[in-house]
């Protein structure tokens, strides 16, 4: 994978500046990666990672990342990181921005050709997954998972999103997942009165470079037990992990699906296709696989 195709702004060990007057020490509180480091102590024999690659400043790394997988220039592995991203896309084609190095964000692809492409649904859940136990060791935080993608923090006794993950197809083998994790969002940058930060979470550890390392690690054993199981999520173990640690279970929720339309249920389990299913005043279980998903408070 070579980094100048996906940003004309980037040096591992930081030559270009974040702006004018700026350079990529101007915040001694977010220090910058260092993709040399990264890669010596994640791409190694018989590992998932083949290349970790950091850019100073790109539009999107999961646009960037499907473009080189599309065009032959990244293998399965692949690691791409930006410090900061112009053009982040979330799920719904929503906007998200966050200051330069204050999270992180970046994008891998996977090919798993082992597993049916009905299971590859349970790519952004697997993320999920990996997400919330990578951090658990390593920054001393719990994180919830909301269903399908988002990552959630306390902060204030409140939930609050910290990340969210999307999947995107790369070609007819290959899946680019994108991670955006806010690491030390203060409270006058947060976009939304909801978003929170691993750092208002009172995390023990916001250094970014062991939390990347971790939650890589811990996203190659995940995928290593969900591909070595045939994409099955029950003999993996991933199903009932994952519901283990979903926030959205046990919850009265709105599913906004398409079409203008909505369901009213209590969400009752993940099936084995990764759908939330809904238990609905009818007594009507229905299976949601798409839709976006609004926790209610109760009356």
């Amino acid at each position: 994978m070579t980094p100048r195709d996906a940003s004309d702004a980037y040096d591992d060990d930081g030559a270009q500046g974040d702006g004018p007057g700026g350079g990529r020490w101007s915040d001694l509180g977010r220090p910058p990666l260092n993709g040399t480091a990264l890669r010596r102590a994640l791409v190694r024999e018989g590992g998932l990672w083949s290349d970790v690659d950091v850019v100073q400043r790109t539009g999107s790394t999961n646009s960037d990342l499907v473009a080189l997988a599309e065009a032959g220039k990244a293998a399965e592995g692949a690691v791409l990181v930006a410090e900061e991203q112009s053009a982040a896309r979330g799920r719904l084609d929503r906007v998200w921005t966050a200051p330069a190095r204050s999270g992180l964000f970046f994008s891998v692809l996977l090919k798993p050709a082992e597993v049916p492409v009905h299971r590859w649904g349970w790519v952004p859940l697997l993320t999920g997954v990996a997400v919330a136990t990578g951090l658990s060791r390593a920054a001393g935080v719990d994180t919830a998972l909301k269903w399908p993608n988002d990552l959630l923090v306390t902060v204030g006794g409140e939930e609050r999103k910290t990340g969210g993950i999307l999947a995107e197809r790369a070609g007819t083998d290959g899946v680019v997942v994108g991670i955006g994790l806010n690491v030390t969002l203060r409270d006058d940058e947060l976009p939304v009165p909801t978003a929170g930060s691993l750092l208002l979470a009172g995390a023990a550890n916001t250094d970014r470079d062991p939390l990347l390392r971790a939650v890589l690690r811990s996203l190659e054993q995940w995928y290593g037990k969900w591909r070595d199981a045939g994409g099955d999520p029950a003999v993996s173990g991933l199903q009932e992990t994952y519901a283990a640690g979903c926030a959205t279970l046990g919850r009265t929720v709105r599913a906004e699906l398409p079409g203008d339309r909505s369901i009213v249920g209590e969400a009752v389990a993940v099936d084995g296709d990764g759908r939330l299913v809904l238990a609905t005043a009818e007594g009507v279980q229905e299976p949601v696989g798409a839709g976006d998903i609004v926790h209610l408070r109760p009356e």
